[in-house]
């Protein structure tokens, strides 16, 4: 048991990590809101959306259209479905003091969804050849007491929805690859000091490992962007860094393959895995900051922000990286045996 504890940990927090990952709830959102536009000093019948909500167990709602800090409640509303609402608002002549902010975010609160919101819901035009028809006015900082959602959820983002729980998969699957690529080049720089064997055999499995996993995190990536990019592939500077990364890597069993000599193979083998990771983390960590990308974390659009990885998935997060290193360090450690076995009755 003393030699399996941490096989079986990696194992176990796998299991945690696509169990919880996969079955906690999102929190309550808005997908969408119609119209899109509507013009100031009118009323204006809006329907909502919802997701994950349930409208018809509430016996209250409140909902307003904020603009900076200044709001307008609802004045009635009709819940339809548990995720279908219409508003009505009676819309103030002109916008509030100093606001040049158009685009009004709806927000709705009751107390069993909490709050949830719609950031940019409604586009405010000026009044246009006509009177307007109410006395309303915005209230600046009038919405408070708002309902907090119960329970343990995934935070809610209109542009990934359900596959935000892809962090789990893609995000700590490139995690787990660049610690099992750094046991592999520490290998071979032992393996060049001191010309064992047995180092460069642990070099190449772990380099096959990381590679697997890089693909793996690669084929993710690409189903996670056809949701929210609109295809696999749409040649993002981050997904053609990766790629090139992964060839590279490829190359280092190309060129374990070219060589017969033993000797020789490790130590070229060696010198050539140093190379390919010195050539990762520029790849896949500097350039893509230096572009624009649709991709989290590089080219000025933010990554691990409150909204794509709140402290809820961080109780996740951080434990499937771990599940996956260890994960992939057992595999390693097999294919290392195997290659070890296979040595020794080549010598007979």
């Amino acid at each position: 048991m003393k030699n399996w504890w941490w096989k079986i940990l990696g194992m176990l927090l796998l299991i945690y990590g696509f169990t919880a990952g996969l079955l906690l709830p999102l929190k309550t959102g808005i997908t969408d809101a119609s119209p899109f536009t509507a013009e100031l000093g009118k009323s204006l019948e809006l329907r909502s959306s919802g997701y994950n909500t349930f409208y018809t167990q509430s016996d209250t709602h409140r909902a307003w259209l904020k603009l900076d800090d200044y709001s307008i409640p609802a004045k009635e509303y009709s819940v339809s479905s548990d995720q279908g609402m219409v508003l009505y608002f009676d819309l103030p002549e002109k916008l509030p003091a100093g606001i040049e902010e158009r685009n009004a975010t709806l927000i709705i609160d009751n107390e069993i969804d909490g709050t949830h919101l719609l950031p940019g819901a409604v586009y405010l035009n000026d009044l246009k050849d006509s009177v307007s028809n109410t006395n309303t006015v915005w209230s600046e900082n009038a919405i408070k007491e708002l309902n907090k959602q119960e329970g343990i959820t995934f935070p809610y983002r209109n542009t990934l929805y359900e596959t935000i729980r892809n962090t789990y998969f893609h995000v700590s699957l490139w995690f787990a690859m660049i610690i099992i690529f750094i046991a592999g080049m520490v290998n071979s720089i032992n393996y060049l000091k001191k010309r064992k064997m047995d180092y460069d055999h642990r070099a190449s499995s772990f380099t096959s490992v990381g590679i697997l996993f890089g693909i793996l995190g690669l084929l993710t990536g690409a189903v996670w962007a056809k949701h929210t990019w609109g295809a696999y592939w749409s040649w993002d500077i981050k997904q053609n860094m990766t790629a090139i990364s992964l060839l590279i890597y490829l190359a280092y069993f190309v060129l374990r393959a070219s060589i017969s000599d033993v000797d020789k193979k490790a130590r070229l083998a060696s010198v050539y895995n140093i190379f390919a990771f010195t050539a990762l983390i520029p790849l896949i960590y500097v350039i893509p900051r230096l572009f624009s990308s649709l991709h989290p974390g590089n080219g000025g659009n933010p990554a691990f922000g409150s909204q794509d990885l709140d402290n809820t998935m961080r109780m996740i997060f951080y434990p499937i990286i771990i599940g996956w290193t260890l994960f992939g360090w057992w595999m390693a450690r097999v294919r290392t045996r195997t290659k070890i076995l296979e040595e020794k009755v080549n010598q007979f």
